[in-house]
């Protein structure tokens, strides 16, 4: 049996309230290549970022409008990596032609050596579909057919075709094409209309924050989905964990925080495996980047064998 992979959303690029922690708010990019190399050198899966075009002022408060954007910020990041995976979580696929993200998100697995996983999902800021024009209520049936697009202009042709309601094209040439023979495509979300959407068109998925208690009927939505429709082969189940600190933290951590010596979050994340899981998107409580890029260095080396 193999472990569970563990993988990482990067600070400082999408800085919501939720999860960002205070000093995030004066990091720049000398912050980020420190933090995607730890990750790196420390045996991590991927490193994610995410994908806001605009925020509105009635949620800039709570979301903020620091929102690197992901095809460039993952581009900047591979020149400086050299195994981890690159990974949207998730673009917004639905606000772009498909033809224009294929264009961009190729030319990173290529320049990267085939390290993309694109993650998609079907947003949820009205504002930002009104302003590029695409209709915010049937977002779900818009991304629908453009992982459909994604996948015909993704794949090995240089000519995709695809002829949808939405979209139409065919004799436009793309290169480079992905290195990857396959870019694996993850649908992010949690309603029953993500989940869907996951099992019957993605290669695996991204829950947006469900507590331990709720995966495993998702998981076995997902697995009952998938054999209905008579799909095959693998499929990546994902989760993102708690908060966590290795160690005891001596400040105030929040209490849905898990703290405490390698073999006890090991013992607690196992848990993840035990449901289904095949990897983790993991996020540590920290105070200033030298306390992160510890915390990372400390669980490739002691929590990550362990899984």
């Amino acid at each position: 049996m193999t472990g569970l992979a563990y993988g990482i959303q990067l600070p400082v690029q999408s800085q919501s309230t939720i999860y960002a922690e205070p000093w995030e708010a004066d990091a720049g990019p000398g912050d980020l290549v420190e933090i995607a190399q730890a990750a790196d050198r420390a045996g991590f899966a991927y490193i994610a970022g995410c994908d806001h075009v605009g925020v509105p002022r009635r949620l800039a408060t709570a979301m903020s409008t620091i929102w690197y954007d992901p095809v460039a910020t993952l581009s900047y990041l591979a020149g400086v990596t050299e195994r981890v995976q690159l990974l949207s979580h998730v673009a917004v696929v639905g606000l772009r032609h498909p033809l224009l993200t294929a264009k961009q998100y190729a030319t990173l697995d290529h320049l990267s050596g085939g390290r993309l996983i694109l993650g998609v999902g079907a947003g949820h800021v009205q504002e930002e579909f009104e302003v590029l024009g695409v209709d915010f209520e049937r977002r779900g049936p818009v991304l629908d057919e453009t992982i459909d697009a994604l996948r015909a202009a993704l794949g090995p042709d240089e000519f995709p075709e695809h002829h949808g309601k939405l979209y139409d094209f065919e004799g436009l040439g793309q290169r480079p094409r992905p290195a990857q023979e396959h870019v694996p495509l993850w649908v992010g979300g949690s309603s029953p209309a993500a989940v869907r959407r996951a099992a019957l068109k993605g290669d695996g998925w991204l829950p947006q924050g469900d507590p331990r208690a709720k995966l495993p009927a998702q998981l076995e939505r997902i697995r009952r989905l998938r054999e209905e429709a008579g799909i095959e082969g693998p499929f990546v189940f994902g989760a993102i964990t708690e908060p966590l600190y290795i160690g005891e933290p001596g400040w105030e951590v929040g209490r849905r925080t898990l703290t405490g010596a390698p073999e006890v979050l090991a013992e607690s994340l196992r848990a993840y495996g035990a449901m289904g899981v095949d990897q983790i998107q993991v996020r540590f409580r920290n105070r200033d980047r030298a306390e992160l890029t510890d915390q990372i260095t400390e669980f490739g080396a002691e929590v990550g064998p362990l899984l």
